[in-house]
């Protein structure tokens, strides 16, 4: 009877790796081509399991870009929140390596959002999940403001560290990784130093 729950565990740790494997194939394969060019078919071929696997744990495109977007917001928002509160430098600098990782293939999401609901899901999250991390880490510079400002400053900074802030500098304007955050902070700093 001891050899069941074993096999049943395996069995379980099994199936967790092969949605693993398939959510990551589909993350890849959306960063890459647009939402009309990615089939389940490419998808279960990328992750090396059957079509009928994927659509067993998936049984639509817009089920696994939801699946892909529940497992990008967990990786996301531990790895933002690992942003120092109050501090520019140190809270740009975690801004841009998550853009560094994945400023490509959200731009490319946003793009597609008006014609395609599941990425208009993704992107109305993960515009929550951004202005939460924006509130947060300058909290120490916004919440002494008065409300009107407060609210003011929170939209300009929410702004200033969008990922179309960050394709501007690096990807349009060629800079340097270092260079972006150095502008980066830079208008973010002008701004909180300056008065309303």
């Amino acid at each position: 009877m001891k050899a069941r729950p074993y096999r049943q565990g395996a069995r379980a740790d099994a199936a967790a790796e092969k949605t693993a494997r398939i959510v990551a194939a589909a993350e890849e394969l959306f960063a890459t081509r647009l939402y009309d060019q990615v089939s389940l078919a490419d998808v279960a071929s990328r992750a090396d399991v059957g079509l009928q696997t994927l659509i067993r744990r998936f049984a639509s495109k817009e089920e696994l870009v939801r699946g892909v977007t529940a497992v990008a917001r967990d990786r996301i928002e531990e790895q933002r929140g690992e942003a120092p509160v109050g501090d520019v430098p140190g809270a740009v600098a975690n801004l841009v390596e998550h853009y560094e990782e994945l400023g490509d293939m959200i731009v490319r999401v946003l793009a597609q959002e008006e014609r395609v609901p599941a990425f208009a899901e993704a992107t109305e999250l993960g515009r929550t999940v951004h202005r939460a991390w924006v509130r947060r880490v300058f909290a120490p510079m916004l919440d002494p403001l008065p409300r009107a400002e407060r609210a003011l400053r929170l939209a300009q900074l929410i702004a200033l560290c969008d990922v179309y802030t960050w394709k501007l500098l690096r990807r349009d304007q060629r800079l340097s990784r270092a260079r972006t955050e150095r502008a980066m902070a830079e208008m973010i700093d002008a701004l909180l130093q300056a008065r309303g």
